[in-house]
């Protein structure tokens, strides 16, 4: 049976202003108060895993250690099957340590070419760990198609070029509650939800 998360402060442990207000978002129906890892002066761990979900275990222990708190860490990514996989676990890597991801969209179109696969799938792997070192681990997935131009300006990294199955939109085109209700981390974050958290 997975832990309960009892105590009203939570850790996020990430320095991505995007994903910061996505999972603030998600949280607040919860009365869970959120601090971000670099608000307390936590370093980010260097990514050394193989996986989404090594990653965000990796970065939730430590942002729980550090700052002796429970924590949450989200490792996401999108991967394009055509180019076996990339960017995967180095989508952050692609934009560069200036995080520019009109260039890492960019590069990933010119990967693409002139492949008529354009099938990606976004993957986020999400980690709750106690300063015990205890951890949950869930994750979710959405798959859809890769579009060239970008479109929209909503949404963070590849969300402007990626178009979810059976939507007219992009998520970088959609409302943020529409997205929330179907994307990668909203499906991660239910399934964290229902094993971890009381209801609001």
């Amino acid at each position: 049976m997975a832990r309960r998360l009892e105590r009203d402060q939570l850790v996020i442990a990430s320095h991505n202003a995007g994903k910061l207000t996505e999972i603030a978002e998600l949280v607040a129906p919860f009365g869970v108060d959120v601090v971000s890892a670099g608000s307390l002066g936590l370093p980010e761990p260097e990514e050394t895993g193989a996986t989404f979900q090594a990653n965000a275990e990796l970065k939730a222990l430590a942002a729980a250690e550090g700052a002796g708190l429970p924590a949450l860490a989200d490792d996401s990514g999108l991967v394009v099957e055509s180019l076996s996989c990339a960017p995967g676990i180095h989508s952050a890597r692609w934009a560069g340590p200036e995080r520019d991801f009109g260039r890492a969209m960019a590069r990933v179109q010119e990967a693409l070419g002139d492949s008529e696969d354009r099938s990606a799938y976004f993957v986020c792997a999400l980690a709750l760990a106690w300063p015990d070192g205890h951890r949950e681990c869930f994750e979710g997935r959405v798959d859809g198609t890769l579009v060239w131009p970008p479109r929209g300006q909503r949404g963070f990294g590849y969300d402007p070029i990626f178009l979810p199955e059976g939507e007219p939109l992009t998520f970088g085109e959609m409302e943020p509650a529409r997205k929330h209700a179907m994307s990668h981390r909203a499906q991660a974050f239910a399934k964290l939800v229902a094993a971890c958290l009381v209801g609001p």
